[in-house]
């Protein structure tokens, strides 16, 4: 019902819902060497979602390699940190509160051009095996910093 609070003891599917806590959550790099990983807030392996939403860490200097999707669009708005995107053959600035939203088929890059960690909160509709390769990469563990922006302070 609209209103009621929700209980710290819900279950984390509830009446077709899920519910997840920042403690709770998993990292993934997707592969070794790689300066950016992903916290997994949804996904259709984890949670049957038809979409994939992540928080994208960079660590300074990291970046996603340039990449396109066939049918996907992908969403990034900018939580903390500062970086620069190329869309096409456009590059722009990106800093607090910015989103960028990809069409299908744009060849793309986000990446981190500031002194601390860039998180973005990422969606990619449908989720076009996203999920499975973030899943399928090395474990990592989340630090302090992490979860204090992933707990949104």
């Amino acid at each position: 019902m609209p209103g009621l609070p929700l209980m710290p003891g819900l279950p984390r599917h509830a009446a077709g819902a899920v519910i997840k806590r920042a403690g709770d959550l998993q990292g993934f790099r997707i592969a070794a060497g790689d300066q950016n990983y992903f916290a997994c807030l949804l996904d259709p392996i984890a949670d049957g979602a038809k979409f994939t939403l992540v928080v994208e860490i960079f660590t300074p200097g990291g970046a996603t390699p340039p990449n396109t999707h066939r049918a996907a669009q992908e969403a990034f708005l900018v939580l903390r940190g500062n970086g620069r995107a190329r869309a096409g053959d456009a590059w722009m600035e990106i800093g607090p509160g910015d989103t960028l939203m990809l069409p299908p088929g744009t060849e793309h890059v986000v990446e981190n051009t500031g002194t601390g960690k860039l998180y973005c909160l990422t969606l990619m509709v449908p989720d076009e095996d996203f999920a499975a390769l973030i899943r399928g990469g090395i474990p990592v563990t989340l630090d302090a910093e992490d979860l204090a922006v992933l707990g949104g302070r």
